[in-house]
């Protein structure tokens, strides 16, 4: 590589910014490159100035990259790094992912103030979660529970909680261990019952289309199996136009040179749900996720659908 300055552009959450050096390191050890050969921009982005309402109802996961997207677009930043659950299946014109470091841990962590558990809760205990995914899967597996919307920072939310304003909440398991948090966690879940957004737990890369020095930067980074994993849930994802109006949940894992999948689909209210196994090449991890998708979308039938507007 030319020795040149980079600049990796993210938002500017703790977590963000853990992410953010955690690329630039990676990036400095596989080039032999120096800490001046990279700037870290940080930007606000419109969903974290809008946490006192539902992303939904402000514009869906967009909002966490837009602004990253616009100054990536015009050659303001380099490339851009994300967590990959909150990358819409669609990206604007001229940009792609172009790489994923390899996976942390997909589980989702409980914080539990009043009970370790979302098992041992007591009925009618408030459980704050932003992601329409938690919730539906906490009201499947306990519907007495009030289950409220609850957005915020990492550090937000773990206030909010230990003044009293909900009885638990629920966080990747995998950033409270970059944020080096995991001792506030009481409860891990696992993916059978409660199965990870797709994409938890990795961190991607995100740069333009045809910029081939920026490509063989971040190549060595990339992560095979973590890549083939990323593209099947993003297919599976997009085949049923999810969005943060839908609760979706699905892992790929590459297992003995196979990539195995499990998907869910479920209705806001927990109270039905629909899963999907296949398994099937690596290369052919778009085609497995989309098929995926499509046969639990007809298992479903088109009823099932009309509480996702």
């Amino acid at each position: 590589m030319r020795k040149r300055q980079y600049r990796i552009g993210t938002r500017g959450g703790p977590l963000a910014l853990k992410q953010a050096h955690e690329l630039k390191g990676r990036l400095m050890a596989a080039h032999g490159l120096d800490e001046d050969c990279f700037e870290i921009v940080v930007l606000s982005t419109k969903g974290d100035r809008i946490t006192d309402r539902p992303l939904s109802e402000i514009g869906g996961k967009g909002l966490f990259t837009l602004e990253l997207e616009e100054q990536l677009s015009d050659g303001r930043l380099d490339l851009a790094v994300h967590s990959s659950k909150d990358m819409a299946t669609k990206l604007p014109d001229g940009l792609y992912l172009s790489a994923f470091l390899e996976r942390e841990d997909v589980r989702d962590a409980v914080i539990g103030r009043t009970a370790p558990s979302i098992e041992a809760l007591p009925e009618g205990a408030i459980v704050g979660s932003s992601s329409l995914r938690r919730q539906a899967l906490i009201r499947r597996l306990r519907p007495d529970l009030n289950v409220i919307t609850y957005r915020g920072l990492v550090e937000t939310r773990l206030r909010k909680l230990a003044e009293g304003q909900v009885d638990a909440t629920l966080l990747a398991f995998a950033g409270l261990k970059r944020l080096g948090m995991e001792e506030v966690v009481t409860h891990l879940l696992d993916v059978e019952s409660f199965p990870p957004a797709p994409g938890q737990g990795a961190i991607c890369v995100e740069s333009r289309i045809g910029d081939g020095e920026v490509a063989q930067l971040v190549e060595p980074v990339n992560h095979a199996a973590t890549h083939a994993a990323l593209l099947c849930e993003r297919a599976f994802l997009k085949e049923l136009d999810g969005s943060c109006r839908t609760p979706i949940a699905g892992l790929a894992q590459l297992v003995d040179g196979t990539l195995t999948f499990s998907g869910m689909i479920l209705k806001p209210d927990g109270s039905e749900a629909h899963e999907i196994s296949a398994e099937g090449d690596p290369v052919k991890a778009v085609d497995l996720g989309t098929e995926a998708g499509r046969t639990v979308r007809e298992r479903a039938g088109a009823d099932f659908f009309a509480d996702w507007a």
